[in-house]
């Protein structure tokens, strides 16, 4: 998010190394349970290498669905009412030549106020807050065991990630992640996609987030619902006045059909036919 009273174009916005705290989070976590740290009986980096290894399966599955996005990003007053939002629907699908493709099928003007949409805001939204950790990305970051933990009925194994450098035009995870324990896929991930702009007069700024998939094919977890929320702190500057900003974001991912299939897979964000033979319990996601 760039501050919206100091309009900045694309060519500006430069990545710097994030050397404070901008923002304060708000609270995310529900329907986790108790952290066991009880050390593992298989090696960490062997479950990290299995993990990965299946994230890599999941791109590659992902690559052959079409799903809708629908991105809100609101600002919120000192009441928690909407002072601002932008709003956008866009189709992940193919064109007639087979190549994957978005398109915008609903994009009402924004009535953001405070702060302005930024290259890195959507590059969160398309890519950051579906977040896959695949056996090709995960030597760019050190991952560590942190225990085991439930959500909601799903057994865990809980990392935490940080990316080992920065490079310039990329965008990383600095947080957690919580991995199936029998699937070995990621189900939850949680934390802030860096870098932040701290430099005064290209502040980009952006809210901690937590993302939640379901397997919803019977086979892979797909992302499903991201919940983006916190207080940016704008230290002001070179034409703008230092200020905090609420910013809440909700992504929901819906529609799932693998290409060339009639079959739905899910719709507005519901679960799938209780009725059905599900196996697996999945966790809960926020309405």
């Amino acid at each position: 998010m760039l501050a919206g009273t100091l309009i900045i174009g694309a060519s500006s916005v430069r990545c710097a190394a994030q050397d404070k705290d901008t923002f304060t989070p708000m609270p995310l976590d529900a329907g986790f349970g108790h952290m066991d740290i009880t050390p593992l009986t298989t090696p960490a980096d062997e479950i990290i290498k299995k993990f990965a290894a299946k994230e890599s399966e999941f791109q590659q599955a992902l690559n052959h669905y079409t799903y809708q996005r629908t991105a809100r990003v609101q600002e919120v007053d000192d009441d928690n009412k909407v002072s601002g939002e932008y709003y956008q629907v866009d189709e992940v699908i193919f064109d007639p030549d087979g190549h994957r493709t978005e398109h915008t099928t609903f994009a009402p003007e924004s009535s953001l106020k405070q702060v302005i949409m930024s290259p890195s805001d959507m590059q969160d939204i398309q890519k950051g807050y579906p977040f896959v950790l695949t056996t090709e990305e995960i030597a760019q970051y050190d991952v560590k065991y942190v225990g085991h933990q439930k959500v909601d009925e799903v057994d865990c194994y809980v990392f935490d990630v940080s990316p080992k450098q920065i490079v310039k035009g990329h965008r990383y995870l600095q947080g957690r992640i919580w991995v199936d324990s029998d699937e070995l896929q990621i189900v939850v991930t949680n934390g802030h996609m860096v870098p932040d702009d701290t430099r005064k007069g290209s502040e980009d700024l952006h809210p901690p987030f937590m993302t939640w998939r379901q397997q919803i094919d019977g086979h892979y977890w797909f992302p499903v619902y991201t919940r983006a929320e916190g207080i940016l702190h704008f230290s002001g500057g070179h034409g703008y006045m230092a200020q905090d900003v609420h910013i809440r974001d909700i992504i929901k991912y819906t529609d799932y059909k693998r290409f060339g299939s009639t079959i739905r897979i899910i719709s507005g964000g519901e679960a799938p036919d209780p009725n059905q033979n599900q196996q697996q319990q999945q966790p809960k996601k926020p309405q």
